[in-house]
């Protein structure tokens, strides 16, 4: 069995568990380079001014598990020279970066493109009905700790507000693609979900984030799916994760198990 080679960008709790999992698994893959915000020397941890052509030549896939700024300022040089695994995918809901993915695509047609499913349930499935045009409607509904929750301008006067009145207020109703940069960080979900339906695509891809403090144990994505003659599917993820964590523990193994997966997946934009 060839050992795959992989990068690694962040390295912060999901980062250095991907990092561990990896490794432990080293009859499969070797975790060649790490890059952070904030190198670590002791651990061989990189500063982003070394993600460069020559630090990534060789390597078989590139994971981001950083910022969807790394995304915007990286993605296309990553692509030159390797395959890549989004893990802020809120960044395609930014236009000219998902443009810019899309060109390099065109110009290296063996490069593959990740986009894990994390909390999202049943993407290959409208992925499905994406591809044959029976999606309908999307709609997926975040249900999470204010604590939880990094959110900017207006919605996070409206997290506040529901510390205040300890009861449930409701963020943001609306496309995914004007929720993305406003919560970053918060919705890679109904990012993926976006790119899921990608007959529907960020703008018709309906999300609703609402911040709960009675949330304490859980992280809740609710998906309804539309489609012809009254056709529709309601699911309910209960994902267990303490106040303050951005990521339910249920992701981490869901992100593990979508790079396992992705090296089977065919060259462009794959789900996985």
């Amino acid at each position: 069995m060839v050992i795959k080679k992989i990068g690694i960008i962040g390295y912060g709790h999901l980062g250095e568990f991907l990092s561990v999992e990896l490794k432990n698994r080293s009859t499969q893959y070797s975790v060649e380079k790490i890059w952070n915000r904030t190198p670590i020397e002791n651990e061989n941890v990189l500063p982003l001014t070394d993600l460069t052509e020559e630090n990534l030549a060789g390597l078989d896939l590139v994971i981001e598990v950083a910022h969807p700024q790394i995304i915007h300022d990286y993605a296309e040089l990553i692509l030159k020279n390797t395959n890549l695994f989004i893990g802020s995918p809120t960044a395609l809901a930014e236009e000219t970066t998902l443009t810019a993915i899309k060109q390099q695509l065109k110009q290296h047609p063996e490069r593959r493109v990740f986009v894990p499913a994390g909390a999202f349930w049943g993407a290959s499935d409208i992925q499905k009905m994406a591809d044959i045009g029976t999606l309908k409607g999307l709609t997926v509904t975040m249900i999470k700790h204010p604590n939880s929750l990094k959110v900017l301008g207006d919605l996070d006067k409206l997290c506040q507000r529901a510390k205040i009145l300890n009861s449930p207020v409701v963020l943001y109703d609306g496309p995914v693609r004007h929720l993305c940069p406003l919560a970053p960080n918060n919705v890679n979900t109904m990012a993926g979900a976006a790119v899921a339906a990608h007959n529907l695509g960020f703008d018709n891809t309906r999300a609703k984030l609402i911040a709960d403090p009675g949330m304490t144990n859980w992280h809740i994505v609710e998906v309804e799916v539309t489609g012809p003659s009254g056709f529709s599917v309601k699911t309910r993820r209960e994902n267990p994760a303490a106040p303050g964590a951005v990521t339910g523990s249920a992701t981490y193994m869901s992100f593990l198990t979508s790079i396992i997966q992705c090296f089977y997946k065919p060259p462009g934009i794959n789900i996985c």
